[in-house]
């Protein structure tokens, strides 16, 4: 998945959380009705949509994905994005969202389900398709999701699961009144019960720990959807999977689906060398597909070698009659003979990707700025306050979305999108972006503009001496402050003795140019000048600086803005920034999860099912009993008893309206507790070929695999479009 707004590898209810088109968790019963504050979404899905009867029979598709993944089984802590993608085109799915992120049964599996029983325990009822078969031939029925509750709710530590919510308050699984059904009895009342059993795994996987720990990792024998898993090739970095002739319900018009393991930085390669038909991209490759399918008059063509060398031989005799070495003109012949070649491979390219086109919409996944709650200055909910309230969250969201041509509104909720049931704006519970508001917050906390910083240590006085005295005479603020000595109320060093107070380095210590005469120092009191209220602050001798972590590589640019624009958000006042680059494999293992951060940028999925999939991300951290810190994926390490609470609530309300209520309470106090930020919707960018139907950015909505393919001729317009059908 790309890094623009990372997402945590950590399993939540399923890795599907983790990326866009990979929603595959139903909402509840009720969920689809009317409320003023779920609105609509905000981007639908742009796929385009086409008639199976234009879609021609056979053809691969060449799917670009992150990895090829270590498991097929998506409830191991090694599953990721690729896991549930496969999952979803192999194996049962009672439920598909559509493009609003609500749940429509799918008929191919499930004929119906409900609860038929509250009291005195709750009990669902599963109503099965009568056609629906695994693999092998064997119905679907009881014994898979007997299986499948026995392995993870965590009551067998044999088991290596990785998320077990929902399945431990389950008390048992029977067969119902025939085949068809399966009755599930729980143990506590359980509002998310359709977030279980999908996917929904064979009891050859899930029957023993064997079979469930390794069985399912490289293969999967036994599948039930419109396509099976054919081949994982680890050496070619791809998995295939291959059409499935027992599916029982409309046959896929595709014959195979690769999914290629492409990096981000190589898929406009791949996509120009004709080796990939669909490829989420980042903006910088998005620009570049819209450009290619951009009419080309043909006026520019680029110079050719042999005018190419006539220059080189120009330079060379240019240089040599000048005096200059006749090696050093070879140096600069070979650099401008490399920009040229590079120029014609980018040609290249870009007649290639004239094939191609750019669908986009918003995932439903936001990006948030993240504040680490568990020591430092952040962990004075005041300032962590006075953070969120210098934060101008429409410029942000402005910034990333308005070049892309999608809609710019912050999210507003932690728990859910706009357009999803249980979405409302909780944003007020913390308040408008202020400033003077944020700087109040600060100063309550003892952050004060001008504070006095401790005297650096003796050696690196002496070293900047001499650098000090001459900035003081010309450059005035040093290193980037408005360079205004600030009156403290309770410095101790300046009582009108007429000497300077020493340069903290943040800017606050020298006078500008052109102010006050040097060695003339207001008195206490005094009305600080226009623009103190930007000055740094600082408390305890210390100034108020965060170290903000971000991940480097390919994908992070959109990161690195939007670090940007806060850094200067927060610089007005007082605050200050030190951005700090990690590497992309180890920012969430050796920053985000271990703590090592005071602010950083990542993205949580919005579910269906808050009560379940949210709690472990918002709950209150709890000491662990070997002394250290639970804190699940609570990686702020801010949480309160009442949303825990809330959340508890939510979890064992049958009532859709009641239920909706709780979570939006619960994010109310998330906001006003201010440990993350969330700032916007992330986009979702595709590259796909032009005659490639039913594929491509699907923002809410599960992909339907069996409907995705190639356009017949006849369908293309006149000139048609030269693509997959034929491979």
């Amino acid at each position: 998945m790309s890094h623009d707004g990372i997402g945590p590898r950590a399993v939540l209810r399923s890795v599907a959380f983790l990326t866009a088109g990979m929603l595959t968790v139903p909402a509840l019963a009720g969920c689809g009705s009317s409320d003023d504050h779920a609105g609509k979404p905000l981007a639908g899905a742009d796929v385009a949509g086409a008639d199976r009867s234009d879609i021609a029979d056979g053809g691969t598709l060449r799917w670009a994905v992150d990895t090829v993944p270590d498991t097929l089984n998506t409830f191991q802590a090694d599953a990721d994005t690729t896991t549930a993608r496969i999952a979803e085109a192999v194996l049962p799915s009672m439920y598909r969202t559509d493009g609003r992120g609500r749940a429509v049964r799918n008929p191919d599996y499930l004929a119906s389900a409900e609860v038929v029983h509250t009291e005195p325990k709750q009990v669902v009822v599963y109503r099965l398709a009568q056609q629906a078969v695994w693999s092998d031939g064997r119905e679907i029925g009881a014994a898979d999701f007997a299986a499948q509750w026995r392995a993870l709710s965590g009551k067998d530590t044999a088991y290596w699961t990785a998320r077990n919510a929902g399945y431990d308050r389950i008390e048992k699984v029977e067969r119902g009144k025939n085949d068809l059904e399966v009755k599930v009895t729980f143990s506590r009342p359980y509002a998310d019960w359709k977030s279980l059993f999908s996917p929904l795994y064979p009891k050859e996987v899930m029957g023993t720990p064997d079979s469930f720990n390794d069985g399912a990792r490289k293969k999967l024998k036994v599948t039930a959807g419109p396509f099976t898993v054919d081949t994982v090739d680890t050496e070619e970095d791809e998995v295939v999977l291959a059409r499935n002739p027992r599916w029982w319900g409309r046959s896929a018009k595709l014959q195979k689906i690769v999914l290629r393991a492409v990096p981000h930085d190589k898929r406009v390669s791949a996509l120009s060398d004709g080796t990939l038909d669909l490829a989420e991209i980042d903006p910088e490759a998005a620009r570049r597909v819209t450009v290619a399918a951009l009419p080309q008059d043909g006026n520019t063509p680029l110079m050719g070698p042999e005018a190419d060398r006539s220059a080189a031989d120009a330079l060379r005799s240019w240089a040599v009659a000048n005096g200059s070495d006749e090696d050093a003109a070879d140096e600069e012949i070979s650099a401008r003979e490399k920009l040229r070649e590079k120029a014609e491979k980018y040609a290249r390219q870009q007649k290639a990707l004239g094939g191609f086109e750019v669908r986009k919409s918003l995932e439903p996944v936001y990006t948030q700025l993240a504040l680490n709650g568990a020591e430092g200055p952040l962990s004075d909910e005041r300032v962590r306050r006075a953070v969120a309230r210098a934060l101008d969250r429409e410029d942000i969201a402005g910034a990333v979305l308005k070049p892309l041509g999608l809609p710019a509104e912050p999210v507003g909720s932690h728990l859910a999108l706009s357009g999803q049931a249980a979405y409302a704006d909780g944003s007020g519970a913390l308040g408008k972006p202020d400033a003077k508001e944020a700087r109040a917050l600060l100063s309550d906390a003892g952050w004060v503009p001008g504070g006095p910083v401790e005297e650096e240590k003796e050696e690196k006085k002496d070293a900047k001496k001499d650098e000090g005295e001459e900035a003081a005479g010309s450059e005035g603020g040093g290193d980037g402050g408005d360079g205004t000595y600030i009156v403290g109320e309770d410095d101790g060093k300046n009582d009108g003795d007429g000497k300077a107070p020493h340069d903290s380095g943040t800017g606050t210590g020298r006078l500008k140019q052109g102010g006050t005469p040097a060695g003339a120092y207001a008195p206490k009191g005094t009305a600080a000048p226009a623009r103190a209220d930007t000055a740094p602050v600082a408390k305890d001798g210390k100034a108020l600086v965060l170290r903000f972590v971000l991940p480097s590589g390919p994908g992070s640019k959109t990161l690195e803005t939007v670090a940007g624009r806060i850094a200067k958000m927060l610089e007005r006042i007082g605050i200050r920034t030190d951005i700090t680059k990690v590497d992309n494999d180890s920012y969430f293992k050796d920053n985000i999860a271990s703590g090592d951060f005071d602010l950083a940028l990542y993205s949580w999925p919005a579910t269906a099912f808050p009560a379940t999939d949210a709690r472990p991300v918002y709950s209150k951290p709890v000491p662990a009993a070997d002394g250290s810190l639970n804190v699940e994926q609570n990686w702020t390490r801010v949480g309160t008893d009442q949303v825990d609470q809330l959340f508890d609530q939510a979890i064992a309300t049958l009532d859709d309206s009641e239920r909706r209520e709780l979570i939006r309470k619960a994010d109310s106090r998330i906001w006003a507790a201010a440990g993350s930020i969330p700032l916007y919707q992330r986009p979702q960018l595709v590259a796909a070929r032009e005659n490639l139907a039913n594929a491509g950015a699907f923002g809410f909505a599960t992909p339907v695999y069996e409907d995705m393919g190639f356009l017949k001729k006849s369908a293309q317009g006149p000139e048609g479009v030269p693509g997959g059908e034929e491979r």
